[in-house]
């Protein structure tokens, strides 16, 4: 004997299931709309002040502009310009410089202190390492330009009296294009190091201690260890801490301007300085809009090559 179910039960049944997912739908809506409200503040701030002025600031280098007057649209003269200007080509030049020298000091410096402290020591001593090294990063770079100048004054500098101590006549550090550039590398490097010490001791304790066990029992010790072990496991951050280095020495403004304002003459004068001095001095807010997309194009373009050059250094685990 069967039984026959009616059809409006039978729709009741088929629709049950219906009730579970239109409420999982709506829960995963409310879940994006929440997700969306807790974005919306980022979004709008990186639209706001990053995608804004860098769009600006492109379509800026093709007008000439000093603000009091309306924009013209002059092509790329500014570029023209920008690239017959002496003063422009020589702050290029110092700041090529200074990247090569600034970098290479600040990650040899960093490496070696970061192998140091990675030493069997206390972890007592290895947490005061980690913090002092890294305790200049949080100061003003204007600030500790401000004290450093004090410090490597020629009449009263404390540097000078030291070196007086020791016999040696007063160095004119900050008034002949060697010694302030000099100074210029030094408070930078001391500044700047701790951020590239941090990301080198995260990569050695990345590596495995079994890998220089092993090293050791094919006979790798001392400088041979680090040689033929720690600098190649360790070069993805190598990568890494370049550049963001690079990134950051390319775009140098606190230090040289504080210092030396980009003296004597031009030899500390960087392309940044040059920005600043063209926008704010001189009001020219097209040519140094046109000197802002030249360094940007040097900056992807040198990142990129890094990349590209990587596929042959880098190795990873």
């Amino acid at each position: 004997m069967s039984t026959t179910i009616p059809r409006r039960e039978r729709s009741k049944q088929a629709a049950r299931p219906a009730g579970p997912a239109k409420a999982a739908a709506s829960g995963r809506h409310s879940q994006r709309w929440l997700a969306w409200m807790f974005l919306a503040p980022t979004i709008v701030g990186m639209g706001l002040f990053t995608l804004v002025p860098i769009v600006a600031s492109v379509v800026l280098a093709f007008f000439r502009w000093d603000i009091i007057s309306a924009p013209t649209f002059v092509g790329f003269d500014n570029f023209a310009e920008v690239v017959q200007d002496p003063t422009v080509r020589v702050s290029f030049l110092n700041t090529i410089v200074f990247v090569v020298v600034a970098v290479a000091f600040q990650l040899g410096l960093a490496l070696a202190l970061a192998v140091m402290v990675q030493e069997k020591m206390p972890s007592w001593l290895r947490t005061f390492f980690r913090s002092a090294f890294f305790f200049p990063l949080i100061l003003s770079a204007a600030s500790v330009s401000i004290f450093m100048r004090y410090l490597f004054n020629e009449q009263f500098g404390v540097v000078n009296w030291f070196l007086s101590l020791a016999g040696i006549p007063a160095v004119p550090w900050l008034t002949t294009p060697g010694g302030s550039a000099a100074v210029v590398i030094l408070v930078y490097v001391w500044q700047n190091f701790g951020f590239s010490f941090l990301l080198f001791i995260g990569g050695l304790a990345s590596i495995p201690t079994e890998t220089y066990e092993a090293a050791s029992l094919d006979g790798a010790t001392g400088w041979r260890k680090h040689l033929y072990v720690t600098l190649p496991l360790l070069s993805p951050t190598t990568l890494l801490a370049s550049v963001i280095a690079i990134i950051n020495a390319l775009q140098v403004f606190d230090q040289p301007y504080v210092l030396t304002r980009g003296g004597p003459g031009d030899s500390t004068r960087t392309a940044v300085m040059v920005i600043f001095e063209s926008a704010f001095q001189r009001l020219e807010f097209g040519q140094a809009s046109a000197i802002g997309v030249i360094l940007t194009l040097i900056i992807m373009a040198v990142t990129a090559a890094q990349f590209r050059l990587s596929k042959r250094f880098v190795f990873y685990q």
